[in-house]
């Protein structure tokens, strides 16, 4: 089993900035991906952003509506993952979710508990 933990997030005025940070722990062997979610009310979760290929080096990928304002950056031996958030917009406003992905399908995917970023116009 697989366990997220996050921390970061909070409140902070648009075109500020915040840090996302999420460590796994357990079995983590097998994470291949990882990354970052979000949702709102009454909306679906969707990507943000996410590291794919971890176990081969590691490729970012972004949502359009991030790209140029979040980074984001990981270490695969550790399963660890940090998403830097500059130019938050009022709509950039979620419960941001840690997601982790096995090379095995029959395992996982695993979630984090989730941490709410506020951006106030």
């Amino acid at each position: 089993q697989v366990q997220l933990v996050e921390s970061g997030g909070g409140l902070v005025q648009a075109g500020g900035s915040l840090k996302l940070a999420c460590v796994a722990s357990g079995n983590i062997f097998s994470i291949n991906v990882m990354g970052w979610y979000r949702q709102t009310p009454g909306k679906q979760r969707e990507l943000v952003a996410q590291i794919t290929g971890l176990l081969s080096g590691g490729t970012p990928n972004y949502a359009d509506s991030v790209k140029g304002r979040f980074t984001i950056s990981g270490d695969s031996a550790k399963k660890l993952v940090n998403l830097e958030m500059n130019s938050l917009k009022p709509e950039d406003t979620a419960v941001y979710y840690c997601n982790a992905v096995s090379l095995w399908p029959d395992d996982g995917p695993w979630w984090g508990q989730g941490t709410q970023v506020t951006v106030s116009s």
